[in-house]
């Protein structure tokens, strides 16, 4: 992982706990999730005809991409609507990239030397400690957890066939542009129809809120698919999951939710395991 590539990771980091904090603060979800996907159906739209088509062997992977983010959109929406941001987002992203690594490993043939694997061990024990932190003096609500576990198995599984998918393209530019538009159609269809008449009125009061969080959440995955072209999918994960921190100090500012010395712990051993990462290039 070259520092160019490192560098746009940390930046997707950033903009995707930004945009997954702004879906949070929208109270309703399907409110928030219309807004944030329609918003990157129309980035996709204006990017696709200034960027390559992508090749005919990454359309496969366009499709069973676009249909893993309507289940995962789905169960983000559950996980944030049953649990606190600072649970919920944690649990989510910290489940993933183990998973990508045993999944990239009998899929891409990609299986970590032994700095880069226990780099990716040490930053997922660090991801769960802050997920766990924040169950600390709360009743486990398994539904909200379920639900945020389930979700990072799905966002494990994107990972993966985006990272196939964007490497058989050869534009992760365009392979960017036609995925934010296909996967971005189902869940604005389903809230146009079930809203009718009443859409734009349900729509206004988080308008720009949530078109602001559809850019960051372009913004964010094309980095992440950039540098999916570039390095091998495990680091990537582990390291893109550093907006678990990220996440948690937003919750912690933003919504009244605890950090602690835990988390701050937790973020320390992050931080030891992406120099364990590093390391390997």
């Amino acid at each position: 992982m070259t520092p160019a590539v490192t560098a746009a990771v940390l930046l997707a980091a950033v903009t995707h706990a930004s945009w997954n904090a702004i879906a949070h603060k929208i109270t309703d979800k399907l409110v928030a999730f219309t807004l944030i996907l329609a918003g990157g159906v129309l980035i996709g739209l204006v990017i696709a005809p200034f960027a390559a088509l992508p090749a005919a062997g990454a359309w496969p992977y366009l499709i069973a991409s676009a249909l893993i983010h309507l289940v995962y959109v789905v169960l983000l929406m559950t996980s944030f609507r049953l649990g606190d941001f600072g649970q919920a987002y944690p649990l989510a992203r910290g489940t993933a990239p183990l998973v990508v690594t045993v999944f990239a490993a009998f899929f891409a043939d990609e299986v970590p030397d032994r700095w880069g694997a226990a780099g990716i061990a040490l930053a997922c024990a660090g991801l769960t400690g802050v997920a766990v932190w924040g169950l600390r003096g709360h009743r486990p609500d398994w539904a909200a957890i379920g639900a945020a576990v389930a979700t990072g198995l799905s966002i494990a599984a994107y990972t993966v066939v985006d990272g196939l998918g964007v490497r058989a393209s050869g534009t992760s530019l365009g392979y960017t542009a036609w995925l934010m538009v296909i996967q971005g159609l189902a869940v604005p269809a389903y809230a146009v129809w079930r809203w009718r008449g009443a859409t734009p009125a349900v729509l206004r009061p988080s308008a720009a809120l949530g078109l602001f969080g559809a850019l960051l959440s372009v913004s964010a995955y094309g980095l992440v698919l950039w540098a999916q072209t570039r390095a091998e999918l495990a680091p990537i994960a582990a390291l893109r999951e550093s907006s678990i921190i990220v996440g948690a100090a937003i919750g912690a500012v933003f919504f009244k939710e605890r950090f602690g010395g835990p988390r701050i712990a937790a973020a320390g051993l992050l931080v030891v395991g992406i120099g364990l990462m590093l390391h390997t290039g």
